[in-house]
C-alpha cells in the first residue's frame, strides 16, 4: 500500500496544499496498472482536513480490496466554492486538480474510472461537482451532506458572516450557482446523462431533512438518485458504514482474498 502526502501549489488556489492519496500495491486484485485504475475523490468535511478520511475510517482496507485509488484533497472551509476572493475551490477540485494527476501519476481522467463522494461539507462538493459536470464523474455520493440552503437556518451571526465570505451576498445565493436546488433543476433537463447519485444520513442529525429533501425533490424531477437513512449521528461511525455501502453499490461486494 502506498500512503502519498503530496504537497503542492494549485494556480486556482494560490496557496500550498496538502493532498493524501492511497495507491494500492500491485497483486490480486490490484494488477491493473495505474493509469486504468477506478479513481475515488473523497472530500472532507467543513471542521476536518485532507487526512481525515484515512485516519477516522477503513478506506484503506476498503481501497486495498477494490484496488482503488483514492485521492483526498484539502479545501479548509471553502465549501469546494470559487469564492469571491479568488481562492477557487471548485475549479480546482474538477478541474486542475484531475489534470495536475494525470500529468504527475498518470490517473485516469475518463468517466467509467471516475468516482466522487464526501461528508458533510464534503456532501455538498461531491453533488455539486458531479452534477454541474456528470461528464466527468460515473458516480457520487453525498453522506450527511449539506444539499439545501436550509442550512442558513442553522447558522448563528458568526457563520453567516463566514458563508459570506465564501458565496458572496447571501440575499443572491438562492437560485444561484451554489443553490443545490438549481443544480439538480439543470441537470434534470437530461437525467439519462447523470452518474449514479447516492444519498446517505443518520436520522439523529441536525440536518437529517436536508438529504431527504433532496431525494425527493430528485423523485419529482425524474432524476434517480439511490437513498439510505438510518439511526445515527453526524459522526465517523455513520460515514465508515457508508462509504462501505456506496463502494459496494457501485463496485459490488468487497473482492474475496
Amino acid at each position: 500500500m502506498a500512503l502519498l502526502r503530496l504537497d503542492h501549489v494549485p494556480e486556482t488556489v494560490k496557496v500550498t496544499h496538502p493532498l493524501y492519496i492511497i495507491i494500492p500495491d500491485p497483486g490480486k486484485i490490484s494488477a491493473t496498472p495505474v493509469a486504468r485504475r477506478k479513481v475515488l475523490y473523497l472530500l472532507h468535511g467543513l471542521s476536518d482536513d485532507a487526512s481525515a478520511w484515512q485516519r477516522y475510517t477503513s478506506i484503506e482496507t476498503l481501497a486495498a480490496a477494490y484496488g482503488l485509488v483514492v485521492v483526498m484533497p484539502s479545501a479548509g472551509r471553502s465549501f469546494y466554492t470559487d469564492q469571491p476572493n479568488g481562492q477557487n475551490y471548485f475549479s480546482y477540485l474538477t478541474d486542475e486538480l484531475p489534470r495536475y494527476l494525470g500529468d504527475v501519476l498518470g490517473l485516469s481522467p475518463r468517466r467509467e474510472d471516475t468516482f466522487i463522494a464526501g461528508n458533510s461539507m464534503g456532501g455538498y462538493g461531491a453533488f455539486k461537482a458531479a452534477l454541474l459536470h456528470p461528464e466527468r464523474y460515473a458516480a457520487a455520493a453525498s453522506f450527511s451532506g449539506v444539499l439545501s440552503l436550509e442550512i442558513l437556518k442553522f447558522a448563528d451571526n458568526l457563520r453567516q458572516r463566514e458563508f459570506s465570505l465564501l458565496f458572496g451576498d447571501l440575499n443572491k445565493l438562492s437560485g444561484s450557482e451554489n443553490d443545490p436546488a438549481i443544480w439538480l433543476q439543470n441537470a434534470a433537463q437530461n437525467p439519462s446523462a447523470l452518474p449514479h447519485l447516492f444519498i446517505s444520513v443518520g436520522r439523529q442529525e441536525d440536518i437529517y431533512a436536508l438529504s431527504g429533501h433532496f431525494h425527493v425533490a430528485c423523485q419529482s424531477l425524474g432524476v434517480r438518485s439511490e437513498y439510505h437513512e438510518e439511526d445515527g449521528q453526524h459522526n465517523w461511525f455513520l460515514w465508515d458504514k457508508h462509504i462501505r455501502l456506496f463502494l459496494s453499490s457501485i463496485l459490488g461486494p468487497i473482492p474475496a482474498d
